[in-house]
């Protein structure tokens, strides 16, 4: 049995976005990014109980789906109850951290929209604070995030879940071009 509906987790910039995009349309199914729901203009997060009604929706509507985004405190009970694949991208930081700093840049210089209007700033580059500069909290939030989703590995309320974990990016595109049946 292939995988139907998946959650994809791992720290900031490893690629969860891309990865559930590419994954979402070997399997045929919905993609969904959980920042595209959660960051309101402004960069407001949604309520929390708001949040947790779309997603409610999103899993109630049937069909598979992947969804990529952390959230634990917020909606990952919800993902997980009804998923059968964890895929966790646990790729080292010199791995990559330069492609998230690209990246960033890159957003930054050419004010690209992310989500709802929403664009990364220069000022939030120099800011030190973690809730405020996406470098800073990928950095920050590495080893708690880590230690978080292997120790969610072994939980036996997860039980039910096939964890999937991959530690760099040739593990993840062999992992994408295996046949669907033996994923």
């Amino acid at each position: 049995m292939h995988p139907n509906r998946v959650s994809v987790v791992g720290s900031s910039g490893v690629g969860k976005s891309t990865f559930a995009d590419r994954l979402a349309g070997i399997l045929d199914v919905r993609h969904v990014e959980l920042d595209a729901i959660h960051h309101l203009p402004g960069w407001e997060p949604m309520p929390r109980d708001e949040f947790r009604q779309r997603i409610s929706d999103v899993i109630a509507a049937g069909g598979g789906w992947v969804i990529d985004g952390n959230y634990r405190s917020k909606v990952q009970d919800l993902i997980w109850d009804a998923a059968d694949t964890v895929v966790f991208i646990d790729l080292p930081r010199r791995t990559y951290f330069p492609s998230l700093m690209s990246r960033t840049l890159r957003r930054v210089a050419r004010a690209e929209e992310l989500w709802n209007g929403n664009r990364e700033r220069w000022r939030n580059l120099m800011d030190r604070r973690p809730e405020e500069n996406i470098l800073v909290w990928s950095w920050t939030t590495f080893g708690s995030i880590r230690a978080r989703y292997l120790a969610s590995m072994e939980d036996p309320r997860w039980a039910h879940l096939t964890f999937v974990h991959l530690t760099s990016r040739r593990q993840m595109e062999e992992w994408l071009a295996r046949p669907v049946t033996t994923r």
